[in-house]
């Protein structure tokens, strides 16, 4: 039961949160991990298992921890980065984003070189798996996950009118720098609190979405919870493949929803194509 209902969390975390990227930066190929949330986290959880505090401080389990304060760690260097004055253009976002999780996969990279023995650990973290999760693991982020996805979904309104355009929001009376920011913010919380207990989960944030939003269209009042619904049973029923798609082991959810993700992402592509053509 805690695994199944982690999954459902950590599939309605980053549905939620590839919603309020993609309704940002007004881009169907926006996703939770694009300010560098996974990166992040992959050092932290790397640190945690390499210096060999990655299994139990005190009874607490340190490294869903470690990756959780990594990852924010990272958004907050990335917004830093990218501020001009008390605005926070989206390309620059976008691009620092880029350059600090290029940097961060390094540090990662340089992590496995030294692991020695426990580099199978650290890669088995990174492929995403639910195996390990716990009740205690649940409750931790149970909360992070809920406020943050109703925070996102009370600016449901300002992400429709954000898809007008910044300027065309802006006359209409919404504070587009503040909106953003706690978009932003609450955004890469609750991707980092789901991170924090499966590991990298990819195509989740980027492919939920967008499918709902084909079927129901873009109002982000339906658009957010619909893709919340179908985001967290996406992710149980990928998880339960992934617990019998081979008999002699568990293989990591993170395949599969890779598997699914990456023909999702080749269409994305060859439509853009498509209208670039037209």
């Amino acid at each position: 039961m805690p695994r199944i209902l982690g999954s459902a969390l950590v599939g309605a975390a980053l549905s939620a949160a590839g919603v309020a990227y993609q309704g940002i930066f007004k881009n169907p190929m926006a996703d939770p991990y694009v300010l560098g949330v996974s990166a992040g986290a992959a050092v932290g959880a790397s640190l945690a298992i390499v210096l060999g505090i990655g299994l139990t401080l005190f009874g607490v389990n340190t490294l869903p921890i470690l990756a959780f304060a990594a990852s924010l760690a990272t958004v907050f260097t990335v917004y830093n980065i990218s501020r001009v004055g008390s605005r926070v253009p989206v390309t620059t976002l976008l691009l620092s984003g880029i350059a600090v999780s290029i940097f961060l996969s390094a540090i990662v990279a340089v992590l496995q070189f030294i692991a020695g023995k426990k580099l199978q650990t650290i890669v088995f973290w990174l492929m995403g798996s639910f195996s390990d999760v716990q009740w205690k693991d649940v409750w931790a982020v149970l909360p992070l996950i809920s406020i943050g996805t109703l925070i996102i979904y009370f600016y449901a309104r300002d992400l429709n009118i954000l898809s007008l355009g910044e300027e065309t929001a802006q006359n209409l009376g919404v504070d587009v720098e503040k909106v953003k920011k706690l978009l932003l913010i609450f955004g890469s919380l609750v991707t980092a609190a789901a991170v924090s207990i499966s590991g990298l989960i990819g195509f989740i944030g980027l492919m939920i979405p967008h499918i709902t939003r084909i079927i129901i269209g873009p109002d982000h009042r339906i658009l957010l919870p619909t893709s919340i619904i179908v985001g967290a049973s996406f992710l149980v029923i990928c998880d339960a493949v992934a617990r019998v798609i081979v008999s002699a082991a568990e293989l990591p959810v993170g395949i599969i929803t890779a598997l699914s993700g990456g023909p999702f992402l080749i269409y994305l592509l060859r439509k853009k194509k498509e209208s670039y053509a037209m």
